[in-house]
């Protein structure tokens, strides 16, 4: 049985260490593609020359030409650019729309049967205006936000507890950005709640309190706090290492639960925006989201959080993208 194709789109930091994942996977054949000449074939090559000491087989291959990533099964994406300083939100949006527009178009015609992943920001925005113009069916366009902040949410907590990060199991919702919604009382370890534990740890109720709404406040704000300590760039190894889990479920059809930023139908009371919730991943992409059950305290916070999609959409509209 030949092996599956996953295109990258976007050479960068991500991109990179996305190819290098995939090959130590072994999850498909990678094809990376850019437009700076020569650089996703100087990242493929490096990568490959270390198959032997990785110990893998698949093909990768850097591209500036679009039509090789042809009848790509999974297209990942991550190209545009980070906001700079003195760049206005309309700018960035402006800039990154023109960018994923170009990559939309190419997707459909060279890809025009793949799932695609998005990375690119501001995501929400991207997600809908790569699925408006490809046309492709909306659980064939998934954005990678959820996994990744779920992730940051699960290790501060690790941290906070001493346990193993392999036993925290913690979900965030909502777009990607300040408005997430990381569910307090959701968060469990093996099944204990994380409430509970911080409680028996302080002894105090409302210490405890105050450091969970600590936690919760660094993982809306752990992009940038990567940013700053980098200076010159921002997060790449964990945004790579989420997109993988959602590709890896999708490749290998594994209908795995993922906070994923999914088109909805009503779900949670939303109809017609691409939103952070729960979804079962497999062969066809997003196969169904899955509603949870929220108190009304979740609920007015995803509530402002959708708000924050819808106006960004709105941005986007009012903009002419």
């Amino acid at each position: 049985m030949p092996r599956k194709k996953i295109a990258l789109i976007g050479g960068g930091q991500i991109g990179g260490v996305l190819t290098q994942l995939i090959a130590q996977k072994e999850l498909a054949d990678v094809v990376l593609f850019d437009i700076v000449a020569d650089l996703p074939q100087g990242k493929t090559l490096d990568i490959a020359e270390a198959s032997r000491v990785d110990g893998f087989d698949a093909n990768i291959s850097g591209t500036n030409t679009y039509e090789d990533i042809k009848d790509a099964d999974l297209v990942i994406i991550t190209a545009g650019l980070p906001r700079k300083p003195g760049m206005s939100r309309d700018d960035l949006l402006v800039t990154n729309a023109k960018i994923m527009k170009s990559v939309a178009e190419a997707v459909r015609t060279y890809a025009p049967n793949a799932i695609s992943i998005i990375i690119s920001n501001p995501l929400d925005a991207m997600v809908t205006l790569f699925q408006k113009v490809t046309g492709f069916p909306h659980s064939r366009v998934i954005g990678q936000a959820g996994v990744l902040d779920s992730s940051r949410f699960a290790t501060f907590i690790a941290w906070e507890l001493g346990v193993s990060v392999k036993d925290v199991n913690a979900m965030v919702l909502g777009g990607h950005g300040d408005t997430m919604v990381p569910l307090v009382r959701y968060a469990n370890v093996n099944g204990i709640p994380v409430m509970e534990m911080l409680e028996r740890k302080y002894n105090d109720a409302q210490k405890a309190k105050e450091v969970m709404n600590k936690m919760v406040e660094r993982t809306k704000m752990a992009g940038g706090e990567v940013v700053k300590l980098l200076k010159t760039g921002s997060a790449f190894y964990s945004p790579a290492s989420s997109a993988i889990a959602m590709a890896e479920a999708v490749i290998k059809d594994e209908k795995r639960l993922l906070p994923v930023c999914a088109y909805l139908n009503g779900e949670f009371g939303v109809n017609g925006y691409y939103v952070g919730v729960p979804a079962i991943l497999g062969e066809k992409g997003v196969e169904k989201v899955i509603e949870l059950s929220l108190i009304d305290e979740e609920k007015s916070a995803l509530d402002s959080s959708v708000q924050a999609v819808k106006s960004l959409v709105a941005d986007m509209e009012r903009l002419g993208l």
